[in-house]
């Protein structure tokens, strides 16, 4: 039998201590490389805080079911926009979808949403949503013109950050100011993000004609080659190519909750695309009426104005 070990020789070895003398690494950020006495002065100013802001901003992008392929292939090109959204499944256009899709939000981890609504296979209607806790905006979709159907030349990098502007008019209302802030939130990627690039090569051009939002998507063209290359600062060439899509945004109704809740604001001017339709059966239907009462009219004045009898209708009859 082999001998037993001593119980000295079967203790762990302990680890050897740091070199006290040797310095700390710097902290890293996202502006770099901070000293240990930059950090120590900012934790003592306000402890509270972190070091740095990081959007995490995530968007869920979804239809209702029996959507057009039309309003399908928006929301596609949408998709393909917004490389920070996270595409599912179709949900059912109920008077609960609200509370379905706060759930699905939270289930995919997202902050906000865009839900296409289509309803009678020809009235799309877009809710913008933070959640849970909203607000919201319920949107009608009008002039949609995909990026198939307009075929232009500009062509900018998938998952590129864009640019957002926005007209003077943003600034005017109250509820236009909410609108800019919630399409800044959704709309706008967040910086080092996993599936989008570090360039800004496009620009999101949002303005507000006749109290609806239009919005343009323009590429950011620069004409150089090996020889030219571009000064920086040199704005003069560049030049904007348009890229799609179009659509246009009539805001109805802004509610306090996610998907429903108090109204804060409701658009005056708004008109439902169901009384567009019953006024031009209306007008239809006049015709027709018009042409009735013609007639009636016709045979009151005949009966009011008899004609003489003629002296020679019966000239020939013998």
């Amino acid at each position: 039998m082999g001998k037993k070990r001593k119980h000295s020789e079967t203790q762990a070895v302990e680890p050897k201590k740091k070199d006290e003398g040797a310095p700390e690494r710097p902290k890293r950020t996202l502006m770099g490389w901070k000293d240990k006495e930059e950090v120590q002065t900012q934790t003592d100013s306000n402890p509270e805080s972190p070091q740095f802001f990081r959007n995490k901003e995530k968007v869920m992008v979804t239809c209702s079911r029996r959507i057009n392929y039309r309003y399908r292939h928006l929301m596609l090109n949408l998709v393909s926009l917004l490389p920070h959204c996270k595409k599912d499944n179709k949900v059912e256009s109920r008077s609960s979808k609200g509370a379905t899709l706060n759930e699905l939000i939270e289930l995919r981890g997202c902050s906000s949403a865009l839900f296409f609504e289509c309803r009678k296979h020809q009235d799309l209607y877009m809710w913008m949503a933070r959640c849970p806790n909203g607000p919201s905006v319920k949107f009608l979709v009008n002039a949609v013109h995909t990026m198939e159907e307009l075929k232009l030349t500009g062509n900018h990098l998938k998952g590129s950050r864009p640019l957002l502007t926005f007209s003077s008019n943003f600034e005017k209302d109250a509820h236009w100011k909410l609108l800019k802030e919630m399409i800044i939130q959704i709309f706008g990627t967040p910086k080092e993000h996993r599936k989008s690039k570090p360039y800004h090569d496009h620009v999101f051009v949002f303005s507000i004609v006749d109290d609806h939002i239009w919005f343009r998507n323009y590429q950011i063209s620069v004409p150089h080659n090996e020889s030219d290359k571009m000064v920086r600062g040199g704005l003069d060439k560049m030049t904007l190519v348009e890229v799609g899509p179009r659509f246009c945004l009539n805001p109805i109704k802004i509610f306090a909750g996610s998907f429903g809740g108090p109204t804060l604001y409701e658009n005056p001017f708004y008109v439902s695309p169901n009384q567009i339709r019953a006024l031009e059966k209306r007008k239809k239907a006049g015709k027709y009426a018009k042409k009735v009462k013609a007639k009636t009219r016709r045979k009151m004045h005949e009966q009011s104005n008899p004609l003489e009898p003629d002296e020679f209708a019966d000239m020939w009859r013998e």
